[in-house]
């Protein structure tokens, strides 16, 4: 019988078993009528629906009736039957929710001892949810007592929170019940912070939790209660000025700072031992995390007091935080909303080292929402300091220590070992032997002697590597901004910065003289790499304090400026951190101009879809995934140009009848390209005649670069195959016309190919560069890199290998393609040399 099972239940060898024996005893009826309703719904359970519902409805009716008309302590007994008699479980599903919470408001006279019973009832709930919204109506009772009463309950309302701060439920609900749970346990004793408000078993809160055990007092209490009470990425100007007021009085300000230093670099929790999902997942697989989701409002507060009170000594902190729980690579899940707070407090800490932080972590994290708010940290951080974001950033690149000319030398014994850039993509460090002997590989005097100091250097090394590389990518964007910078700034944050400077000093700048907004821009060459920065004769004008600089773009030179700036690069060998002088132009054409809104310059191109995806994110791009799921067939890829105030747009789909089964396509095709330009903080779609040429160019060359690289007219692999859905575009497209980047190899191979061995074996004819061998002739298209044999145009397929190019040509430039096409003219030049039985059988067929 159902009663026979409660009193059984309800002896708990606890202080309470009265409380529930007297409430069942008292509420007999409304025991059998649970019980009568629960047999008539198991007998008639997909049976003669309608007489079990009718049945039902009017025991159901028997039961609102006579509990509407209980008196208070026969209604306080109904409530304690109706939770013991709840079930959710794997075998009944019973909730009387509807019936408890009218009885709780109406009823008056509640115990201690009552409610004690419902708050512990409510944590044995095994449904989180099912506890929270028991919970709620609970609290309505507790609400009731005074303050004695209150007090009484205060192991029970402790219980309830632990379980609470520990139980899976929706984020505002259990924030509504926690609120209302602290402040009762407030109300009682000021000094107590309930358990679970700082987290038991985590090494990150160990200073807090310590302070809390052997120096409670009611200023710590506030001050618990108001770091808890964040619940976004950035606090208001009012509970950052309470937050120090609180700090203050509690004497917390070193204990915040010890904790943010625990959460930046103590061990971090594995889900095998808790977490979410500890509860139901199985097997050995586990994740690592910093934070707790339940604890993420503490963890948050905490990072705000501490930036808010620590000044520089919590910078270095919250950068190491940020990237361990924002960035890829570090065996830490993701927590988005603790590297936002370490982000956007960073921001606020008004310290120069803030500013180097913010930039470090600018290249290191990937994840598009955090990449978002670091770039409002450096805006918020500019502007606090007068300047631009573009000035901020320039302005934050670290110098690592490093010598004007990009190097950094220590003694280690016997030894000098140096960290160089020795160009835009390299840096090394090199060992200096006692006899004057170098290596690049270290002695074992200095790995036996000096490993702390090694370790060190070669963690150099790779920071240096890092900031070189993003500021080689961030100096390029410049080239869509048309920025100027006075003579002396310009000095100061790239010529004369140990590594921008390295990359400035490879680029062809502009200088107009201040006094003079009319006159010319007068282009200079990019100084070697072994002339000294600062000197006069570092190829500026010695007049250039009153001058304005710019970067140089082929877009506003004349065809004979271009064209004598390429020469002078190959003649002198001088190769550039990045395409400038090579650099592709793109010009509105008349059919663009019909089009008004949209480009179709590179719509309709077939591509491998996983290649253009991992493109667009090499190339800063965002945009969304296609594949079968909600919007997955209509894809839209973004980037900013002209220093953020424009934004292009290059839509494509899942190619027609590509359906392979999966969950993504294996080919797109290529649309449209739209513009928007920024207003505000929204963006608003403009004719392509209002895009700036700068802007216009250089987006429609990241798109010329994907569809290039990405397209199946570029894969050797892909020959003729008959029937083959793709087949007609392959054809067309792979020794079609030349696109801009083609052209510009042309001309590059134009200078460079009198210069090779192989030059009496080579020429240019339209869009190919064509081979002699001694077995046959071959042409090797200038834009696919894909080869015909003459003399009926036979499909030559060679799969390049890792590496391409013989090393030994210089280009003036990085391109890829280029380097391919020349390792391709090299091997066929050589044709009978030759050992690939796979190369030979075609070329014997095909001659």
């Amino acid at each position: 019988m159902l009663y026979d099972a409660l009193v059984a239940e309800s002896r708990r060898n606890d202080s309470l078993d009265d409380v529930r024996s007297v409430a069942l005893d008292r509420v007999r009826w409304l025991v059998d009528l649970l019980e009568g309703q629960r047999t008539e719904f198991r007998r008639f359970m997909g049976h003669e629906y309608r007489r079990s519902r009718a049945a039902g409805a009017a025991t159901q009716a028997e039961i609102d009736g006579r509990l509407a008309a209980c008196a208070d302590e026969e209604g306080r007994a109904a409530v304690l039957c109706l939770m013991m008699a709840a079930r959710f479980d794997n075998t009944s599903y019973w909730q009387y929710d509807a019936e408890i919470g009218p009885l709780i408001s109406r009823v008056r006279g509640w115990t201690p001892d009552e409610v004690a019973v419902m708050l512990l009832r409510a944590t044995e709930y095994a449904v989180g949810y099912r506890f929270a919204h028991a919970l709620g109506l609970v609290l309505n009772a507790v609400d009731q007592l005074d303050a004695d009463g209150r007090r009484a309950v205060m192991p029970w309302l402790g219980h309830a929170h632990t379980a609470l701060m520990g139980t899976t439920v929706e984020a505002r609900l259990r924030a509504s019940l926690v609120q209302r749970l602290r402040a009762l346990l407030a109300s009682v004793d000021e000094a107590h912070i309930p358990e679970g408000l700082i987290p038991a078993d985590a090494p990150w809160a160990a200073p807090l939790r310590d302070r809390a055990k052997t120096s409670p007092t009611p200023e710590l209490a506030g001050f618990v209660g108001h770091l808890v009470s964040l619940s976004g990425p950035r606090p208001t100007q009012k509970w950052r000025g309470t937050c120090l007021e609180l700090a203050d009085a509690a004497s917390a300000r070193d204990v915040v700072a010890d904790v943010l230093r625990s959460l930046a670099g103590d061990e971090v929790l594995c889900s095998a031992g808790s977490g979410a999902h500890t509860a139901w997942i199985h097997g050995d697989h586990h994740y690592h995390y910093v934070v707790h989701q339940n604890d993420g409002d503490l963890a948050r507060g905490v990072v705000w007091a501490a930036a808010l009170t620590g000044g520089p000594a919590a910078v270095q902190h919250l950068g190491v935080l940020a990237l361990r729980t924002g960035g890829q690579g570090n065996g830490v899940i993701e927590d988005l909303k603790l590297a936002g707070a370490a982000i956007n407090a960073l921001a606020e800490t008004d310290d120069p080292a803030s500013l180097d932080t913010l930039w470090r972590l600018r290249s290191r994290i990937k994840h598009r929402a955090l990449r978002k708010q670091l770039d409002t940290a450096l805006v918020t951080a500019a502007g606090k300091q007068g300047i631009t974001a573009g000035q901020l950033i320039e302005r934050s690149v670290p110098d690592h220590g490093l010598a004007l000319d990009g190097s950094l030398e220590r003694e280690l014994g016997e030894h000098r070992v140096r960290v160089a850039i020795e160009d835009a993509t390299t840096v090394r460090l090199t060992f200096t032997r006692p006899d004057g002997g170098t290596t690049r590989t270290a002695p074992a005097a200095v790995k036996d002697g000096f490993p702390d100091e090694l370790r060190e250097l070669k963690a150099l090394a790779k920071e240096v590597r890092g900031t070189l590389s993003a500021e080689r990518a961030r100096v390029e964007t410049l080239m869509s901004a048309g920025r100027e910078w006075p003579y002396d700034e310009w000095c100061r944050y790239y010529r004369d910065h140990p590594v921008t400077g390295v990359l400035a000093r490879g680029l062809i700048w502009e200088f107009r003289d201040v006094g003079n907004a009319e006159g010319e821009w007068r282009a200079v060459a990019p100084a070697p790499m072994a002339e000294p920065p600062g000197e006069p004769e570092y190829g500026v004008p010695r007049d250039g304090g009153r001058a304005r600089v710019r970067l140089w773009h082929p877009i506003r030179a004349s065809a004979d400026e271009v064209r004598a700036w390429r020469e002078r690069l190959v003649a002198e060998r001088l190769r550039q951190p990045f395409k400038q002088a090579f650099r592709e132009i793109y010009l509105l054409t008349p059919a663009e101009e019909e089009t008004g809104v949209y480009s179709n310059r590179f719509a309709a191109h077939i591509v491998h879809y996983p290649q253009l995806y991992a493109l667009f994110k090499e190339r800063d791009w965002q945009a969304n995934f296609l594949g079968r799921h909600d919007g997955g067939y209509d894809g839209k890829a973004r980037a900013e140009f002209g220093d953020g105030d424009w934004r292009a747009c290059f839509h494509h789909e899942p190619a027609a009848d590509d359906d392979n089964g999966g969950y993504a396509p294996e080919h797109a095709a290529t649309d449209q390209v739209r513009f928007e330009r920024r207003e505000g903080k929204r963006w608003r779609e403009v004719p392509l005649t209002e895009v700036p040429p700068l802007v216009f160019s250089e987006a429609m060359r990241d798109v010329d670069l994907f569809v290039g690289v990405t397209s199946i007219a570029a894969d050797p692999d892909w020959t003729d195959r008959g029937e083959d859905r793709h087949a007609a575009y392959w054809r067309t497209t792979t020794f079609g016309a030349l696109t801009a980047s083609a052209e510009v190899r042309r001309e590059t191979l134009e200078r460079i190919l009198p210069r090779l061995k192989i030059t009496g074996r080579c020429s240019l004819d339209g869009r190919f560069l064509v081979v002699r061998g001694d077995l046959t002739t071959y042409r090797i298209h200038l834009g696919s890199a894909n080869i015909l044999m003459e003399p009926d145009d036979a499909y030559l397929c060679i799969v390049p290998a890792r590496r391409s190019g013989d090393g030994k040509v210089f280009l003036p430039f990085e391109d890829d393609r280029l380097s391919l096409i020349l390792s391709k003219a090299f091997l066929l030049a050589a044709d009978t040399k030759i050992t690939d039985e796979t190369i030979l059988h075609q070329i014997k067929r095909g001659a």
